[in-house]
């Protein structure tokens, strides 16, 4: 029986995710403030560095604002304590240095749900088996993909949990591989080769 392959929702908006960084800085009224404290400054950093590694290809838009100058704005938002970030208008982080990992697992969760995959792709670790048998599959079918190692890349590992998840649905553990072709959901390495009309391999019996 050919595999099932699921189609992902048809109504995607393509909107970036908007980042906003609230910075102790700025003036209101008598008071104001040169120089940024120093957890929003590291803040800013970690935020600068996340696009350009973790969430590289996501396409997110980052606005640094300062928050003494837009105190009535950032309050209004629940922005009370800098540093704060704010991820399409939601608080996702204030009072201390914005965590990474929280950072990029937050963006790509919006993302997945703004953006289609596009392609074909292959998610999987160096240690899987079964991702080096899903690849050698695909490549004898002639079929082209993008790997992605989620043990190396962190935001390759978010997005296939977020993306896995919304599918399988929460409580479903995620294992590698994880495979789209053509932009649909296959699954795993013997959904794929189910879906290539191939037989799956056994699986290797348990370690004693």
């Amino acid at each position: 029986m050919m595999a099932k392959v699921v189609k992902h929702p048809t109504t995607y908006d393509l909107k970036p995710a908007r980042l906003t960084l609230y910075r102790w800085a700025g003036k209101w009224g008598p008071f104001k403030v040169k120089i940024p404290c120093g957890e929003c400054t590291l803040t800013t950093d970690i935020v600068k560095d996340v696009l350009a590694n973790e969430l590289d290809g996501v396409p997110v838009e980052l606005e640094v604002k300062d928050w003494l100058s837009h105190v009535i704005e950032a309050t209004m938002k629940g922005a009370r304590h800098a540093p704060v970030v704010l991820l399409n208008g939601r608080v996702i982080s204030q009072g201390v240095a914005v965590n990474r990992g929280l950072l990029a697992e937050a963006v790509i969760a919006e993302h997945v749900q703004h953006f289609p995959v596009d392609g074909t792709h292959v998610y999987g670790k160096e240690n899987c088996g079964y991702c080096t048998k899903a690849k050698a599959a695909l490549d004898t079918a002639g079929i082209g993909y993008v790997y992605h190692d989620v043990v190396r890349n962190p935001g390759a590992m978010y997005e296939m949990i977020s993306r896995t998840k919304a599918i399988i649905g929460p409580k479903t553990p995620v294992t590698t591989p994880q495979i789209w072709i053509d932009g649909l959901y296959v699954g795993g390495h013997d959904a794929l080769v189910e879906r290539l009309g191939a037989e799956p391999a056994k699986r290797p019996a348990a370690a004693a």
